[in-house]
Formats: C-alpha cells, sequence, structure tokens
C-alpha cells in the first residue's frame, strides 16, 4: 500500500512537472505570439502614418477648403495642383462642390498612407489620406494628397467623390 501511494505520488509530481512545463511553453508562445503582433502594427503605423509636417499642411487645407478660403488654398498648393488648372478654375471646380454638397459636418478618416514614389499619382514623398465625409446634403469620400518638396508639404491633389455631385 505504502509503495503504491509512493508510485502514485512520484506520477502526480511527474504529472505536475509537465503541466507546468507545458504551461510555460504556453505563457512563452503566447509572449511571443503578442510581441511579434506588436512589432507588426508598429510597422503599419509607420507606412500608413501622416509626418507631423504633412499633418498640419492637411489640417490648414482643410480649414480653408471648409472656410471658402480657395484663393488662399490655391496660393499654398503645390505646383503640381497649380500646373493642373488656374486659380478661376480651381476655384469654380471647389465652389460648385460646396453648391452641390453643402459644407463638410464630419470627417472620419479611413486611410493614411505615406509613399515615396517616381510614378503616379504624385511622383516624389507624398501622403494620401482618405475620409468618409458627411456634408450637409450628403455623403462622400474625401481624398487629399499631399507632397513634401524640400521639407515644406503642400495640397497636390484634392479629389470627392459623391453621388451628390452628379
Amino acid at each position: 500500500m505504502i509503495r503504491m501511494a509512493n508510485e502514485l505520488g512520484h506520477h502526480l509530481k511527474r504529472g505536475l512537472g509537465m503541466r507546468r512545463a507545458s504551461r510555460t511553453f504556453f505563457v512563452q508562445a503566447l509572449a511571443l505570439f503578442l510581441m511579434i503582433g506588436c512589432a507588426g502594427c508598429n510597422a503599419s503605423m509607420r507606412r500608413s502614418g501622416i509626418p507631423a509636417g504633412a499633418q498640419a499642411a492637411l489640417q490648414t487645407s482643410i480649414d480653408d477648403i471648409d472656410s471658402g478660403r480657395y484663393d488662399k488654398l490655391y496660393q499654398e498648393a503645390s505646383d503640381e495642383w497649380r500646373n493642373q488648372s488656374s486659380s478661376e478654375e480651381s476655384k469654380a471646380t471647389l465652389q460648385k462642390m460646396r453648391d452641390k454638397l453643402g459644407t463638410a459636418r464630419t470627417r472620419t478618416q479611413q486611410t493614411a498612407r505615406e509613399e515615396q514614389t517616381s510614378t503616379a499619382p504624385v511622383a516624389g514623398h507624398s501622403v494620401s489620406v482618405i475620409y468618409q465625409t458627411t456634408f450637409d446634403r450628403g455623403e462622400g469620400i474625401e481624398t487629399f494628397t499631399l507632397i513634401e518638396h524640400g521639407g515644406r508639404w503642400a495640397l497636390a491633389k484634392y479629389y470627392v467623390s459623391s453621388s451628390g455631385l452628379r
């Protein structure tokens, strides 16, 4: 009887040791998984983040559009913007959009992507930010593309997609 109790105790201790080893392995595997997951998240944030200078230029552009300061927007925009249209054409397009949709009420950022390219949509160091936007008279998707030249960020493209513009 004593021998059986000793053997049972030995088997139980051995079983507990295996459970501890199994539990330790599980905790270590979980920690490794979390570290890899966090590293992946941080890498994604770096690729889709908005540099501080671009964020400031974006906010200024949004404020100018929302306030109807189209001449100021045009003057502060990048050469890429100004090479596509005159100040009058740019102002007329923005005003037409505002007449049809009204002012932006809410914007929810959908994506932000920083790129360094030698091709379209904008060659060079750029950031594209997409918002789901609610206007006075409809919903739409706003896309802002900013480009950096010589350390200065400026609006290069602005596009609104909305059924209210048809």
